[in-house]
């Protein structure tokens, strides 16, 4: 047993935080750098409207159940499932989440590090006149040929330290109050330019006018991966988070906030990127190449387009950092209660450990290419392991916790607030937990283990 004294834990001191720091850890590169490059290779509108309908069917309900475990025990993942569970081993699903923290930390970290080369890089003029050539090149070097990428995810994770050693209420929710409203400006000053651009009436209409015959099995399986992703599910973040959450806020209503909020952050990014790539005849489907290589030779192309594209980089960043903080205080959280030990002293130990996971990650292209495990750089391992095994056996798992282990009277007083709130929703969400996002999220596993097409 640990003896960490739980009366003196941290909390969100205002609804208001609770919706930032929540929202903070779902928007980040998922819906600014892998949601444009996903929807464009999957139809466009299509994919938008598959998208939205998974988010309210399939990522809201899941959401929930994450945010009752953690308020209902107000405990990290390891302890709120041994609180739960009691001598059962249903604690593995809370180490597998903090297994998936360490590894998701490490190479989006690594990936967020690249958002500050790109903003040195514009304000050094190193963007400034290159050809589409010659971008693919300096990104391509930049990877491969030196030290850089090592250098920026260690400021970005000291950044990130230094955010969580403020603790959860001057620390995380002070700035995620600050962040998120500040990305959302940022973005909004992106889609008026965007939509400014001679012919990104192509871009807007390719975003939401549907082509329903380019949905396929492929495409309901890339947007269940894809509000995964988004939306932090089964990695323990939301347990976290969940269990900060004073005893009178409204979880259903949180999570809505929270999903339309990240929803919104989506697609603000489609219309300040596909209008952009329409206007100069770029490919909407140029994968995760879209952000690195094709933006930057778009905004050379602008008029100020390096203060747009410096502008774009920025908000990359922020929106990582809001992120990288709800991972890293996953581990934080693990470490003090579990283990014992100081905030401090957690942070010290979490990031030091970190700092060993992701240079390895940030270097995979470059000194550490040569280390492989089944024919993966570190990067990419950590990449699949967590996209493709981790997250969705993680999220299989607490929503069949949720749905047939965990009492549904439980379920139900911590919904309503001890019967204050009245949840008409209460049965379409037990049916949604219990029998739809289990086949859902097992669909999404297989598919992304290779054994199931379509």
């Amino acid at each position: 047993m640990s003896g960490f004294d739980f009366s003196k834990r941290d909390s969100f001191g205002s609804r208001l935080g609770v919706i930032m720091a929540a929202a903070g850890s779902a928007v980040g590169l998922g819906n600014i750098w892998r949601f444009p490059y996903i929807l464009g290779e999957n139809g466009g509108g299509a994919f938008l409207i598959v998208y939205l309908i998974i988010i309210f069917s399939i990522g809201i309900p899941v959401m929930m159940s994450e945010l009752v475990i953690g308020r209902r025990t107000q405990r990290n993942p390891v302890g709120a499932f041994r609180m739960l569970s009691s001598r059962r081993p249903w604690y593995l699903v809370g180490m597998m989440g903090i297994v998936a923290a360490f590894m998701i930390l490490a190479f989006y970290t690594a990936v967020a590090g690249w958002t500050l080369e790109y903003i040195y890089q514009i304000l050094a003029g190193g963007i400034k006149g290159r050809s589409s050539a010659e971008l693919t090149v300096m990104f391509d070097t930049f990877r491969t040929d030196s030290l850089r990428p090592a250098l920026w995810f260690s400021v970005f994770l000291l950044a990130t330290a230094g955010i969580v050693l403020g603790g959860v209420r001057k620390g995380i929710e002070k700035s995620t109050k600050v962040l998120m409203p500040l990305l959302f400006i940022l973005l909004i000053f992106m889609c008026i330019k965007a939509l400014t651009l001679p012919g990104a009436g192509k871009g807007v209409e390719f975003l939401f006018r549907p082509d329903f015959s380019k949905i396929t099995g492929t495409t309901v399986l890339m947007a269940l991966g894809q509000a995964f992703f988004s939306l932090s599910i089964g990695m323990g973040t939301l347990i976290t988070y969940g269990s900060y959450i004073p005893k009178d806020n409204n979880l259903a209503g949180t999570a809505v906030q929270v999903s339309m909020i990240d929803l919104l952050i989506a697609v603000l990014a489609g219309l300040a990127i596909f209008p952009a790539v329409f206007a100069f005849g770029i490919s909407p489907a140029s994968g995760e190449a879209l952000t690195f290589i094709v933006l930057p030779g778009i905004f050379q192309q602008m008029t100020g387009g390096m203060i747009f594209a410096f502008i774009f980089f920025f908000l990359l960043a922020i929106a990582a950092l809001t992120s990288t903080i709800s991972v890293l205080e996953v581990i934080v959280a693990y470490f003090s209660e579990q283990l014992n030990l100081s905030r401090r002293t957690a942070i010290i130990i979490a990031t030091a450990s970190m700092f060993i996971l992701g240079i390895a990650a940030s270097l995979s292209w470059g000194v550490m290419k040569g280390v492989t495990l089944f024919g993966l750089n570190i990067f990419d391992l950590f990449n699949y392991t967590t996209a493709n095994i981790l997250l969705p056996i993680g999220g299989l798992l607490i929503v069949a916790f949720l749905g047939w282990f965990f009492p549904g009277k439980s379920v139900r007083d911590e919904l309503s607030n001890d019967g204050s709130l009245k949840i008409r929703y209460y049965s379409l969400y037990r049916f949604i937990i219990r029998f739809i996002a289990p086949v859902a999220i097992a669909l999404v596993f297989l598919n992304g283990l290779g054994l199931l097409a379509f």
